[in-house]
């Protein structure tokens, strides 16, 4: 195994670390200072599981390596929809409940459209395509409507809303604990995710370079993967709980959270082009998103297994049709 490899492992295995550790400390830190379990499980728990690609993208493009953060953000959404759901299906066929396809779907749809138009920036406006600070702030505006419209909804649907009462299950409460250590976990979960972030690039390019591939194609297959860890973790365990709503929420939260607060903090510090095979890229990550949305919103309201293996098919099937064609 080579070197590079070596780093990708290590930063992955500290992203996810650095994740935990943030989810925890955080948490309880909220909980001790009276925040209800409520918020805490619809904002820190739900910004642990994307923590991992927004470390990526914030220092891939600090240090100049935006294609990597472009293939990050499209690969780890395809892989949440192609890959995490699909399988989740495979073990066991999810229930749709009605506040997601009412909610969430229809915003992760609403996102995945901006982001496509954004991107036609050669066509609409004959410049390079790509994500700049006008963009990023649009994206931010549109991630601040849905953060309110889903609190909004939630406090005012109370305990009838399930994804509500799943994230309030799941979401970790450390009481027991001084919040003096808390403070020090959730530090510590930021240094392991800042340190992740730097190998996981550094080890990316360099096996981009090394196989004669581009940073995008690294960034969509093995970055992409390894940040959707704890999604696949998540939802998984969701699933054999009986908690499908909270699996499927998950997912489709962090499609949401990637495209808008993700792609959009990324796009503050650094114009994220749109590389070679990333318009196909943007066609595939919709047209899953929008066979989910399909899907769940049939009268049956279920994902079904032959759904799910369709989803993986389609996923595999061009991730490794892109790897190939470099």
């Amino acid at each position: 195994m080579s070197l590079d490899a070596l780093i990708l492992i290590g930063g992955l295995a500290s992203l996810l670390l650095g994740g935990d550790l943030v989810v925890r400390g955080a948490s309880a830190v909220a909980r001790q200072l009276g925040v209800s379990p409520l918020i805490v499980g619809l904002s820190i728990v739900a910004f642990g599981t994307s923590a991992p690609e927004l470390a990526v993208n914030v220092i891939a493009a600090v240090v100049g390596e935006e294609n990597v953060s472009f293939g990050n953000v499209l690969g780890s959404n395809m892989a949440n929809v192609g890959l995490i759901l699909a399988l989740m299906v495979l073990v066991r066929p999810v229930a749709i409940e009605d506040p997601v396809v009412r909610r969430e779907l229809p915003m992760m749809l609403l996102a995945t459209g901006a982001v496509i138009v954004m991107g036609l920036d050669e066509w609409l406006e004959r410049g390079a395509s790509g994500f700049d600070r006008y963009d990023a702030l649009l994206l931010l505006l549109l991630f601040a409507v849905f953060v309110y419209y889903t609190l909004s909804d939630v406090l005012y649907g109370g305990r009838t809303d399930p994804y509500v009462r799943e994230v309030e299950e799941m979401e970790p409460s450390r009481a027991g604990r001084s919040i003096w250590i808390n403070l020090l976990l959730t530090i510590a979960g930021l240094a392991a995710l800042v340190a992740g972030g730097r190998a996981a690039v550094a080890g990316g390019v360099g096996i981009a370079r090394a196989w004669g591939v581009s940073e995008a194609i690294i960034g969509l297959t093995m970055i992409a993967v390894g940040t959707s860890l704890p999604e696949l973790v998540t939802s998984l365990v969701a699933v054999v709980r009986h908690q499908s709503d909270l699996a499927i929420g998950n997912i489709v939260g962090s499609n949401i959270f990637n495209l808008l607060f993700v792609l959009g903090v990324t796009s503050t510090v650094r114009t994220v082009p749109v590389p070679r095979g990333g318009y196909g890229d943007l066609i595939v990550n919709a047209a899953l998103s929008l066979l989910v949305y399909l899907f769940a919103a049939s009268g049956r309201r279920r994902i079904v297994r032959w759904q799910g293996l369709l989803l993986l098919a389609l996923y595999l099937g061009y991730v490794s049709w892109r790897t190939l064609a470099g």
